[in-house]
């Protein structure tokens, strides 16, 4: 029996060859494993030995040469095959344990060069890899340290590797090599600022984590993170207490932090099933944190909240007096994390540069049945030369600031979404109705019952899509509202700038929507 050794993790690679010698396997290695194992005593015969041909252009050619493939692609069970390899005085390699160069940790390194990346895509390795594992029956490929211990153990039971340990190695095989070009495709599409959808779509991810359940206790699920730098997404909070987080978790979080990341003052963002449910902006974070929760102490028991500033312990301990799933914010007083501590179930994250935005090009994707669509994230919030005033009347300076705060808001809530806000806090948020005027109805309900019946006197109401009528301008002058902020674009926009004059509501187009489905 002979193995093949060619690792640039060499993480138990010592102690594995060990084994294999004293089994009596013999060792044919490459580079800088093969000296390695010289430095440890161990036998093992030089590929170039095997080859008769000397490792050449830095070591670029080594393995891609017909005494090694031959070796691993021969069936033993194909009597022409075997006739062949032996008349070409090439012998059957049964044994590889290959790993790849570092491409995926040179390219995310700081300031590495497009030469240095490009010069860490092996070439020899996924061809050895792909050759192994296609001859599954006859040989046992080895990608993963975490799987050494089986192959060991079944050549010391068996004396060879059974064949349905071999199918699950060659299944690791076509993962990893499909993985390894996949992140190189992705590399060189960014390299080029390539903002086209291309003809194939390939994509790949790490697992972070397999979850207790999906979006019901029924459904399985995991966690995955893209390939590369990620800053200020949820893949890379670090979690100091609580349990681990579910499927909605990360799903609900992953929204706050999102609308979050829309304001530069300092923001509180509570969420709950998707949707903001409380939002506050303030000089103080305090301040924030007394807006959000006062829009809807109700809705945010059981939610999810989003800082961005340092957590205090003056915040903490109104945090604490109340069930939240998920607390993350940049940093944590150490008080404030004494406190969020003792509540066992609460999970707190900390997120580095909580305020960074997704780059505009980072793909949203969506699974249908038998497919997948895509798109670019909604990363603008208007179109600057579209946006006016379309009404007699025309903003203050209070007002415009609440109606940016508001159309902020409501791109994050899903259609239809109606937000109210008045002084940087939400007043009502109305979200996923089937008709335009019951979403605003629902805010101004909304806002009634959880804050006070003046509550929308004065407040300003944004939109995520043009008003197909004049009914929600109507609605909102009984409501008290002083302004309105939407896309426009209907076909009927004048019947609402013709109610707004009527009534002196300020009414400005943006020239884009948002609709969140």
């Amino acid at each position: 029996m002979r193995a093949l050794i060619s690792v640039s993790d060499k993480t138990g690679i010592v102690e594995v060859a060990r084994e294999l010698r004293s089994l009596g396997v013999e060792l044919i290695s490459t580079g800088g494993t093969y000296k390695k194992l010289q430095e440890e005593g161990i036998e093992a015969m030089e590929i170039s030995d095997l080859t008769g041909f000397p490792e050449c252009l830095d070591g670029r050619v080594k393995t891609l040469h017909p005494m090694v493939h031959a070796g691993l692609l021969a069936m033993r069970n194909n009597e022409q095959h075997m006739k062949q390899i032996k008349e070409l005085g090439v012998k059957p390699i049964d044994l590889v344990f290959v790993n790849l160069y570092p491409f995926k940790e040179t390219m995310m390194k700081e300031n590495v060069t497009r030469e240095e990346s490009i010069e860490n895509i092996d070439i020899g390795g996924p061809t050895m890899l792909r050759a192994a594992a296609k001859n599954y029956q006859d040989v046992a490929v080895v990608i993963d340290p975490k799987d050494y211990e089986i192959v060991l153990r079944e050549l010391k039971e068996q004396k060879e590797v059974s064949l349905d340990t071999k199918f699950y190695l060659m299944q690791k095989v076509f993962m990893h090599t499909a993985n390894y070009d996949a992140m190189i495709a992705q590399y060189l599409k960014k390299e080029r600022n390539d903002e086209s959808f291309p003809e194939t779509l390939t994509m790949t991810f790490e697992k972070v984590q397999d979850m207790r359940y999906g979006e019901n206790p029924h459904q399985k699920a995991a966690f995955y993170r893209e390939v590369g730098k990620q800053v200020g997404s949820l893949v890379d909070a670090i979690q100091l207490n609580g349990k681990e987080l579910s499927f909605n978790n990360i799903n609900d979080t992953n929204g706050a932090l999102e609308l979050l990341k829309e304001y530069e003052e300092p923001t509180v963002v509570a969420c709950k099933h998707g949707n903001p449910c409380g939002v506050g902006s303030a000089p103080t974070l305090f301040e924030a944190w007394k807006k959000a929760y006062e829009a809807d102490k109700v809705s945010i028991f059981g939610g999810i909240v989003t800082l961005n500033r340092e957590v205090t312990k003056e915040i903490a301990k109104e945090m604490a007096s109340i069930f939240l799933e998920v607390i993350v914010a940049p940093s944590y007083t150490e008080e404030a994390l004494d406190i969020l501590k003792a509540k066992k179930n609460v999970r707190v994250l900390q997120l580095d540069n909580i305020q960074t935005p997704q780059n505009a090009t980072a793909y949203d994707l969506k699974k249908v049945n038998g497919g997948l669509i895509v798109q670019n994230i909604d990363s603008q919030l208007m179109i600057e030369d579209e946006m006016k005033v379309v009404t007699n009347a025309q903003p203050t300076k209070e007002q415009m600031e609440d109606l940016l705060f508001a159309f902020k808001m409501v791109k994050y809530v899903k259609s239809n979404g109606i937000a109210i806000a008045k002084n940087k806090q939400s007043i009502g948020i109305g979200p996923g109705q089937v008709n335009r005027i019951w979403a605003t109805q629902q805010c101004f309900e909304h806002a009634k019952e959880l804050i006070s019946e003046e509550a929308t006197k004065g407040a300003v109401l944004a939109s995520d899509a043009f008003f197909p009528f004049d009914d929600c301008v109507e609605a909102a002058h009984k409501a008290g509202i002083t302004a309105i902020i939407q896309p426009g674009g209907s076909v009927r926009d004048q019947d609402s700038i013709d109610k707004c004059n009527k009534y002196g509501i300020v009414m400005i187009f943006t020239g884009m929507r948002h609709f969140k489905h």
